[in-house]
């Protein structure tokens, strides 16, 4: 009797559980995101798929321990009326190697497709359709475009600025010639060498009173380089579902500042964030990526091309304008600098 009453009353709270779910609008979908942003790249479904399958995992083994729990608390309890014990089964040499062996099982599959999932999301292919170089510095961001190929007819597009990049090469030390050089200081470089960063003819440089805005085509393969010209920073975009840490000096610094998306699958204005403290305005350094049509962003890449280039020269703002886009950030907005303001204006992130 007591038996069939506690089942009865497991069986309300998980309808009541149930009825919640469905009665908050909820989705299907959303309900196995567990929490989870809505993904906007293949990658970013895979690892979804990773975590829900991995909640759901973790759910059925939590009620089948719990419901083995209470199981054992309610018919293994000691009776009024019988004094003696109930049987003892310790030492059970095939249930302990059960149990030894389920928790085993479960981590190696866990890993299995841990590993299976991440070299996709690490894949990287040859000549990807853009190339991103994406600078983090204390503390906003620049983006620059280094190559460019639609593969739509167009001809590729080599967006290096071969002028800036010699402006930042240091100049070379040759023993015997120059024996009162300041020596080295890091990895064999100056300290303040910033030879490792990238310039591009094409750039959008993040201020203080301008979130940068990021323009990327859908349904092509896109590479990003990271760079830090200072500390590190941790390039975050919560609908890739996948951050990366941004380095000063990443390959000296034994990390790999290059990852791809094989496209972006629709349209929109994505919210991007520094995801590593990195100093006193860490949590206004934001950025904007805005997912447009292959063709739009050709037209954008023309519009900003320098005139030399057979361009027009137009900035980001004048660009995106042109193209029936919003000039600026629609995601995000500046924050306020002045840390001596303690309004709640500032509080509340304005």
């Amino acid at each position: 009797m007591a038996q069939g009453r506690i089942l009865r009353r497991f069986g309300l709270a998980a309808s009541l559980g149930i009825a919640a779910l469905v009665l908050t609008g909820c989705s299907s979908e959303e309900i196995l995101r567990f929490g989870w942003p809505e993904g906007v790249t293949p990658q970013a479904e895979r690892m979804r798929e990773l975590w829900t399958w991995s909640v759901v995992a973790a759910l059925v083994m939590g009620i089948l321990v719990w419901a083995l729990t209470f199981w054992v608390v309610i018919a293994y309890r000691r009776r009024k009326d019988d004094p003696e014990f109930p049987r003892q089964t310790a030492y059970n040499v095939p249930l302990e190697l059960a149990y030894t062996a389920a928790p085993f099982v479960a981590v190696c599959v866990l890993f299995y497709f841990t590993v299976v999932v991440q070299n996709y999301v690490l894949d990287k292919e040859d000549n990807p359709n853009v190339v991103v170089d994406v600078t983090g510095f204390q503390w906003n961001w620049k983006f620059g475009y280094r190559t460019i190929d639609l593969q739509d007819g167009s001809e590729p597009y080599n967006g290096v600025d071969e002028i800036a990049q010699a402006a930042v090469e240091p100049e070379k030390f040759v023993p015997g010639e120059d024996e009162h050089a300041t020596p080295a200081e890091i990895h064999g470089k100056p300290a303040e060498d910033l030879s490792y960063l990238h310039f591009d003819k094409i750039e959008t440089l993040g201020t203080s009173n301008e979130v940068p805005v990021l323009v990327l085509p859908t349904g092509k393969r896109i590479e990003f380089y990271l760079a830090s010209s200072d500390v590190i920073h941790s390039f975050w975009v919560p609908e890739f579902l996948f951050k990366r840490d941004v380095n000063p000096n990443p390959i000296e610094n034994n990390s790999d500042p290059v990852f791809q998306i094989s496209e972006i699958e629709r349209e929109g204005a994505f919210v991007g964030r520094c995801a590593e403290m990195c100093g006193t305005y860490h949590a206004m350094m934001n950025f904007e990526v805005r997912a447009v049509s292959p063709e739009d962003f050709a037209r954008y890449i023309e519009l900003r091309k320098p005139v030399e280039d057979g361009g027009e020269g137009l900035s980001n703002a004048r660009a995106l304008e042109a193209i029936g886009q919003s000039p600026v950030a629609i995601s995000t907005h500046p924050f306020k600098t002045d840390r001596t303001d303690r309004s709640a204006s500032v509080a509340a992130g304005e």
